[in-house]
């Protein structure tokens, strides 16, 4: 099923056309409606839908950082990454980085058109679906089509979820819209009781089980319906969902952190749902383009091009309490963890192998010293492409790289050093599932619960395997991990699960979304610019004061401008 999803995407990347014959007669080389109205005609179609996950089979920017559907640059804007590479390189994503948010952004425009053609891909199924006269179709193919609407709208659902929690204010394109190829619609909010009846025709209509990995089933429905109430803060309903998604046995922790970004991990028990990449030899169409850069800038495997650098401020969330092994919440970044900043590879430089840090540090942020996914000792900066003057630190990101004994099977690479991974993307892991609900109970008060399912995930880090050091004498640091023995109040309990979703999901696309939703990313990105600089003395001054208005990205303007004003932009811009 993974190659499958991408290798019909060029054939499919006609059908779904919004010309104004696209009712008529079909162009050349495409199919019709009546070809399409049947199960195996669906799944053609259905196919197109999946492939627009990860946003570049319907890149009309050229843009193909801003569309990647693992939303690596919305961590850029939180406080765990940087933008990498030189200030000048992709300098529209450093005006996102540092609050020059402009409503003409190419990666703000890039990700409304790319989440919008998925919209319109799975109303493609839907419309073709609607069409067909099931009368002659025996009882199987009746389940087959029912099956494949409800996979449709599930993917209906995802879009129009990540179209609202980035832009808040969204039109919402039905199938009678597109039947009628009336796009031009008011967004008139956020898209809610659509993505929740979506989400429970997915829960009544999908199997429990899947043939094929990548398709959801209903367990996975339930866990994003739960997401959509837990973002909409209705605890009880999110935890309802959610708790029954954790009793179903369908999904488990893997045992080892490191395999939920590993080619052996892909589809495991911990995976609800991943976008399904896969590497070719030489530029691979079907791998993560939209993370093709995210790599060493002058790593070892000839890598281009240092962007998406974890933050000083994430590393340093990884230390901990040295008598209990948990997190060190409001003094974490009172002294930054040791690393080279402004330092030269050719120059000493030791890496702290003593402060007692969560193993999930080395997982997560390449240091120097340390080894880096199996490719030996991280050498520093000569692995980093940016200046010290640029807004990047000496840090790497790893949960996107491969290990090295996946270069013949996950890498797919080409010219200049662009590298299309063939790691899946979790768009969620069970962890976040467990994370979630944990939130869910503190916010209704079963601090019980929360406690439990915290320590499920804490207990994994504790019990995984750790990064080796590179001399074979042990650990490379320093690791502990502690379980919780209480939850005393409320407060705590908020504070410890928060905390646990950023050591956990870090660099995984989830950051910036969990302060807006929070109501936390005024308090917390304007504390964070200030530790920042304390290390990168220049990040402070380049960086404008976060306001509450940048929650909620920006409605295009050439968007605005195209609907002759029928779409109204977000407050403030």
């Amino acid at each position: 099923m993974k190659k499958k999803l991408m290798y019909l995407t060029l054939l499919l990347f006609g059908l779904v056309s919004c010309g104004d014959d696209f009712a008529d007669t079909p162009a050349v080389g495409a199919l019709s409606d009546e070809t399409l109205a049947n199960p195996q005609g669906v799944d053609l179609l259905l196919t197109g839908a999946y492939s627009v996950l990860d946003g570049t089979r319907n890149n009309l920017t050229g843009n193909g950082f801003a569309v990647s559907g693992d939303n690596w640059w919305f961590d850029v804007m939180s406080d765990d990454a940087h933008k990498g590479s030189t200030d000048g390189d992709q300098e529209e994503l450093l005006f996102l980085e540092t609050n020059n948010i402009q409503t003409s952004n190419t990666y703000v425009r890039g990700k409304f058109q790319a989440l919008y053609a998925g919209v319109n891909r799975a109303n493609a199924v839907l419309s073709v679906i609607e069409a067909i006269d099931t009368s002659t179709f025996t009882a199987n193919e009746v389940a087959t089509i029912t099956g494949q609407e409800a996979e449709a709208r599930f993917l209906r659902a995802h879009y129009n979820f990540e179209l609202t929690k980035i832009f808040g204010n969204i039109a919402i394109i039905t199938v009678e819209n597109f039947n009628a190829q009336e796009f031009n619609q008011p967004n008139v909010g956020p898209a809610w009781d659509i993505i929740e009846s979506d989400f429970q025709f997915a829960i009544d209509n999908l199997p429990e089980q899947q043939a094929d990995p990548g398709r959801p089933t209903a367990g996975v429905a339930r866990a994003f319906k739960g997401k959509a109430h837990l973002y909409q803060q209705e605890w009880a309903d999110a935890l309802t969902l959610l708790n029954t998604v954790i009793n179903s046995g369908e999904f488990a922790l893997n045992a080892n952190y490191l395999d939920n970004f590993t080619a052996a991990g892909e589809n495991s028990d911990e995976s609800v749902f991943a976008i399904q990449f896969a590497a070719d030899t030489g530029v691979s169409p079907n791998g993560n383009q939209g993370s093709t850069l995210n790599f060493p800038g002058g790593g070892p495997f000839g890598s281009c091009c240092g962007f998406y650098q974890p933050s000083i401020d994430l590393a340093n969330a990884f230390q901990v309490d040295p008598a209990t092994g948990l997190p060190l919440f409001d003094t974490f970044s009172d002294v930054a963890f040791k690393n080279d900043y402004g330092i030269n590879s050719a120059d000493a430089f030791t890496p702290d192998t003593t402060t007692p840090v969560d193993p999930r540090l080395d997982y997560t942020v390449g240091r120097r010293g340390i080894d880096y996914n199996g490719f030996g000792e991280h050498i520093g900066k000569e692995w980093i492409r940016a200046g010290f003057s640029d807004l990047s630190g000496p840090y790497l990101p790893k949960k996107n790289v491969y290990q090295q004994s996946e270069l013949g099977t996950n890498q797919g690479s080409g010219a200049w050093g662009q590298q299309h991974s063939g790691i899946n993307y979790n768009v969620m892991r069970y962890s976040d599932v467990l994370l979630m609900a944990a939130e869910a109970a503190v916010e209704t008060n079963d601090l019980a619960l929360a406690l439990n399912l915290t320590n499920q995930v804490r207990a994994r880090a504790a019990n995984s395997s750790q990064v080796q050091a590179v001399d074979g004498s042990g650990p490379a640091a320093n690791y502990m991990v502690g379980e919780y023995a209480s939850f005393p109040d409320q407060t705590f309990a908020r504070q410890a699960v928060r905390f646990e979703r950023r050591v956990e999901l870090g660099m995984e696309g989830h950051r910036m979304f969990d302060l807006r939703r929070w109501g936390a990313s005024v308090e917390i990105l304007n504390e964070y610019y200030t530790n920042e600089t304390n290390v990168i003395t220049n990040f402070g001054p380049k960086v404008a004061p976060y306001e509450a208005r940048f929650d909620l990205s920006p409605i295009p303007i050439d968007a605005i401008d195209l609907s002759g004003g029928i779409l109204t932009q977000n407050p403030g811009y």
